[in-house]
């Protein structure tokens, strides 16, 4: 009995060591075995890097120089996709017409066989392709819960699994592992056409979002989280997988899918948890990291994240050039605006892409072309937004 109480003791000091509040999150240790998977996987080639991050944005900017109205409004919108066994008219026409810069999948489009995704995801790119770049194809493929696939792509385990990894292998070997386990599993959906990937989380865990994260999050252990985020990062790069790290700054008790998060911590609080985004900026360059929709009012007391100039700002000082995505704004935790006007604030608040549904993607990218040609939005910052996404979109090969 004592040994048990013993284990225990050393498991939550391990696990929580650098979190201020007990965090209260149930999970159980899982199975982690670096082998081969069970099916071949088609080689694909490691991300091209005979070009430095100057010269692709050099490429960009002539590339995003020769566009139109329609087609730089497009490159910053992520839309979601209806249909999984082909594109509708509608779809096919909403997506010619509008051009996005990325299509977010989920699993009613995914829960087919792996034959029938690829169709869909190459008929996808090549519907945008024939009037502007081609698009990111992406996914959260976090692992643990967070799987949008049928089974001809495995089940990553869950970012909080690896904490307890460590106990048993080691860090280094645990880090080894999630750069294996990223590795394979983003050969796997680049074969089927995916090319970015909204993982991992890189936020730490504490007792204001661990009921909204659970095991999403690789802990409470800041260097651990940066170490870890950076070992799946580098694991999906390997892949030809674009990663966008989130959610930057972090999260609070309550769910943005239901109401607005309030963070209510102190600066120096707020630096501790900005810290593992930081160290993946300067050790693994991430393409994209995500903004939250939580309100930080040691930051900005009016305005979500995904709103504020303070939070993309705070990213820049950081060190990050990649692209700053925002959350859906379809979420309840932005609310008294509509998700079109929440998306050109976003855009002028130094947010790079923002999310769109097929119900209004059209709207969506009217609205920024209203404030484009209003002056509301200057073409300056449409430019820069979009060349950030063409650049990393050749720095993987997805021109």
């Amino acid at each position: 009995m004592k040994k048990n109480h013993l284990f225990i003791i050393l498991l939550i000091s391990l696990t929580f060591a650098c979190c201020k509040k007990a965090v209260s999150v149930t999970e159980t240790a899982e199975e982690i075995i670096p082998t081969a998977i069970d099916v071949p996987i088609a080689p694909v080639q490691d991300p091209p890097q005979k070009d430095s991050i100057e010269e692709l944005k050099e490429k960009a900017a002539r590339i995003v120089a020769e566009m139109d109205d329609r087609a730089l409004t497009g490159q910053v919108i992520i839309s979601g996709l209806d249909g999984k066994t082909g594109l509708s008219e509608t779809m096919r026409r909403l997506l010619s017409e509008n051009l996005p810069g990325a299509i977010m999948l989920f699993s009613y489009n995914l829960d087919t066989d792996k034959e029938t995704v690829r169709s869909l995801l190459a008929e996808c790119s090549r519907v945008v392709a024939e009037a502007s770049v081609a698009p990111f194809i992406a996914v959260d493929h976090e692992g643990g819960d967070v799987h949008r696939f049928g089974p001809y792509v495995r089940k990553l385990p869950s970012a909080a699994s690896f904490r307890f990894r460590v106990m048993a292998v080691g860090l280094e070997q645990t880090l080894e592992e999630i750069e294996y386990q990223a590795f394979l599993s983003g050969a796997e959906i680049r074969e089927v056409g995916i090319t970015m990937n909204f993982a991992p989380v890189a936020e730490i865990l504490t007792a204001e979002n661990a009921a909204f994260l659970g095991n999403r999050s690789f802990g409470a252990d800041g260097d651990f989280v940066e170490a870890a985020a950076g070992a799946f990062i580098r694991g999906m790069g390997r892949a030809g997988v674009a990663c966008v790290a989130k959610h930057f700054p972090g999260d609070a008790a309550v769910d943005p899918h239901a109401a607005k998060p309030v963070l209510d911590v102190d600066a120096q609080t707020m630096e501790l948890m900005v810290k593992p985004f930081g160290g993946l900026i300067r050790d693994v360059n991430p393409s994209a990291i995500m903004v939250s929709h939580v309100v930080v009012p040691a930051w900005d007391r009016e305005r979500n994240a995904s709103l504020s100039p303070v939070a993309t700002l705070r990213l820049r000082e950081l060190g990050f050039e990649g692209i700053v995505v925002a959350d859906d704004f379809s979420m309840n935790a932005v609310s008294g605006i509509s998700e079109e006007e929440a998306a050109v604030q976003a855009l002028n608040a130094g947010v790079d892409m923002v999310m769109a549904w097929p119900r209004n993607l059209a709207s969506t990218r009217r609205a920024i072309e209203r404030a484009l040609q209003n002056g509301v939005i200057k073409r300056e910052r449409l430019i820069e937004a979009a060349t950030r996404v063409v650049a990393q979109k050749l720095r993987y090969g997805n021109d």
